[in-house]
C-alpha cells in the first residue's frame, strides 16, 4: 500500500477544514474518498466544491463500508468512542478527534478494543506538534528544571460569541456536548499538562456555568491540582475574557519557565533552591539566577502534521505523536474538575467514571435549558 484512503466523518467547523487541507493535498499518502453528516446542507457543501471526487453518506454504517483504509471522526464528542468501536469493528484505523469522549467509562471500552485490534488509533492533539510544548515537555523529562515544584497556566483568550454557542444544537448543552470550555476548547491545554508535568494526584475545582453566555455548562473555570511529590498546580480558563490571557509558568527546583507570546524564557538557578536554602549563610537571598532566552527550532504543524504523522503510523510503521489510548488522560483532568465542583470537595485520580457518569446523567435529567439554534459553519483560518 502506497497510501491510505480516508473518510471523513462529521464535517462541521473541524471536519470542513480537514477536507479542505486533504483535498489541497497537504498531507502526504492519504487520500480523502468519502465523507459522511447527517447535515444535508454540510454535505450539499462539500459536493458542490469537490463533485464526483468524493463519495457522500448520511449513515454512518454505510459510509463505514465505503472501500477505505481509516476514518477521521469529527462529530460532537459523544459519538466517539462508540464511532470509534464501530469503525474498528470494520477493520478501520482511526484518528479521532478532541475530546476523545465524554466520560472515562466510554473511552476505556474504545481503548480496550483498539489495543487487541492492532489497528492504528490516533487523537488530534495538534498541539503536540507545537515545538515551543516539545521543548518544555523535554525541560522536565531531562531534568533541566529539576524536581517539579509548581505549574500555573492562565488560557482565557478562548474568547467565542453567543452567536458560536448558537451555531449547533448540540453545542452547550450537557445532553450535546457534555460540557463547556474544558470538554471543547481545552482539551488541548489538560493534555498538555500531563503530558509536560505528569497526571496530578488530585483536584478541586471550581466552575461557573453560564457566567458569559446563555449556555448551561461552564464558561469559567478555576481549578487546583496537587502531585504526589508535593507540587501544586493552577489552572484558569475561560471563554468569556478578551483579549485573554495564554501563560504556562512551570516552576522546579532549577528555576522556572514561561511560556507566553510563542517565546519561552528559563529563569535558571545556578544551583537548587533546596541546596542553597540549606547552605547559604544569607536569610533573604535567593539563589544567583540567569535569565536565558530558549532558541525554539521548527513550526507547529497542528492538524495537518497529526493527520500526516497518522499517514506515516499506518504506511511506515512510524510512532504516534498523539496516541489514541492516552486520550483519556486529558479527559480525566477534565471529569475530575467537573465532578470535584458538583461534590463539592477535592477528587482523587483516577476518577470514578461511574460516579462520574451517573452525575453527568443527573445533569442531563434535570436540565430545564431551552437552546436557540442558528445553524453556521465558521471560518476557522487564524483561530486557535
Amino acid at each position: 500500500m502506497d497510501k491510505i484512503r480516508l473518510g471523513i466523518v462529521g464535517v462541521g467547523n473541524m471536519g470542513s477544514s480537514h477536507v479542505r487541507h486533504l483535498m489541497e493535498g497537504h498531507v502526504d499518502r492519504c487520500e480523502l474518498v468519502a465523507v459522511c453528516d447527517i447535515n444535508e446542507q454540510r454535505l450539499k457543501a462539500i459536493q458542490e466544491k469537490h463533485g464526483e471526487k468524493l463519495s457522500y453518506y448520511k449513515e454512518y454504517i454505510e459510509f463505514l463500508d465505503h472501500d477505505m483504509d481509516a476514518v477521521l471522526i469529527a462529530t460532537p464528542h459523544y459519538d466517539h468512542p462508540v464511532m470509534g468501536m464501530e469503525a474498528i469493528d470494520k477493520g478501520l484505523h482511526i484518528l479521532v478527534e478532541k475530546p476523545i469522549g465524554v466520560y472515562t467509562k466510554a473511552v476505556e471500552e474504545l481503548n480496550q478494543k483498539a489495543q487487541t485490534s492492532g489497528k492504528v488509533f490516533a487523537i488530534m492533539y495538534n498541539q503536540r506538534t507545537n515545538p515551543i510544548y516539545q521543548k518544555a515537555r523535554d525541560f522536565i523529562q531531562s531534568g533541566e528544571l529539576g524536581e517539579l515544584v509548581r505549574v500555573n497556566w492562565t488560557i482565557t483568550n478562548w474568547f467565542r460569541s453567543q452567536r458560536y454557542y448558537d451555531s449547533g444544537g448540540w453545542r452547550a448543552t450537557w445532553e450535546g456536548e457534555g460540557g463547556g470550555v474544558l470538554l471543547n476548547q481545552c482539551p488541548h491545554q489538560l493534555d498538555m499538562i500531563q503530558w509536560i508535568c505528569g497526571m496530578p494526584k488530585r483536584i478541586r475545582g471550581f466552575c461557573d456555568y453560564g457566567k458569559f453566555h446563555n449556555i448551561e455548562v461552564e464558561d469559567d473555570v478555576t481549578a487546583f491540582f496537587e502531585y504526589a511529590n508535593g507540587a501544586t498546580g493552577l489552572f484558569i480558563t475561560s471563554t468569556g475574557e478578551a483579549p485573554g490571557t495564554n501563560r504556562l509558568e512551570i516552576s522546579g527546583d532549577m528555576g522556572k519557565l514561561v511560556i507566553e507570546d510563542n517565546t519561552m524564557t528559563f529563569y535558571r538557578n545556578r544551583v537548587g533552591t533546596r541546596q542553597h536554602s540549606d547552605t547559604t549563610p544569607e536569610g533573604f537571598r535567593p539563589p544567583e539566577n540567569w535569565t536565558c532566552a530558549i532558541p525554539v527550532e521548527g513550526k507547529a504543524t497542528e492538524h495537518v502534521g497529526i493527520m500526516q504523522n497518522f499517514t506515516d503510523a499506518i504506511l511506515d510503521g512510524t510512532d504516534l505523536l498523539a496516541p489514541g489510548n492516552e486520550g483519556i488522560y486529558g479527559l480525566t483532568i477534565s471529569n475530575a474538575i467537573h465532578l470535584s465542583d458538583w461534590l463539592d470537595d477535592w477528587v482523587e485520580l483516577p476518577v470514578d467514571g461511574t460516579l462520574y457518569y451517573e452525575r453527568l446523567q443527573e445533569k442531563i435529567q434535570q436540565s430545564t435549558y431551552s437552546k436557540k439554534v442558528e445553524e453556521v459553519v465558521f471560518d476557522l483560518k487564524g483561530s486557535h
